[in-house]
């Protein structure tokens, strides 16, 4: 029975990984991808200092973590700069949002950056679970 809820837990861990790293890796590309409307054009919008150099480092922060979570391999070196970047995207685009048309516009826009808020600190209190390369490194 505690092989088996063992089994379990890991299981969630590693679709937790894989959800919240493929929605950073997925968004990062997508700022090279699409620089005008989700790069640094994106960026400049919203008034992010320096956006033709910002959009490029978070796009790699988001596509190197992103990867690294689904791996499982430095996991918790991976959480925290994801959590900065989600920080700040909701400062500076969900914050406004909540001054200009209200709590449940900013709630319903911010779904998504809440939900991973939630699962990168989960990641970070439960670690990378034992179908992780963290867990092979390190023989656990």
């Amino acid at each position: 029975m505690k092989q088996l809820s063992q089994h379990r837990i890991g299981s969630g861990l590693l679709l937790l990984r894989l959800l919240v790293g493929w929605v950073f890796l997925s968004e990062g590309i997508q700022k090279f991808l699409f620089p005008a409307a989700l790069g640094a054009g994106r960026f400049e919008k919203i008034g992010i200092p320096v956006p033709h150099f910002m959009a490029p480092l978070v796009g790699c922060i988001e596509i190197v973590c992103g990867a690294l979570l689904i791996l499982g391999l430095y996991t918790l070196f991976a959480v925290w700069p994801l959590l900065a970047v989600i920080l700040v995207a909701i400062a500076t685009t969900k914050g406004p949002l909540l001054l200009k048309q209200g709590f449940w516009a900013a709630m319903h826009e911010g779904r998504t950056d809440f939900c991973m808020i939630v699962g990168l600190l989960a990641i970070a209190l439960l670690g990378a679970g034992p179908f992780s390369v963290d867990r092979r490194r390190h023989g656990e």
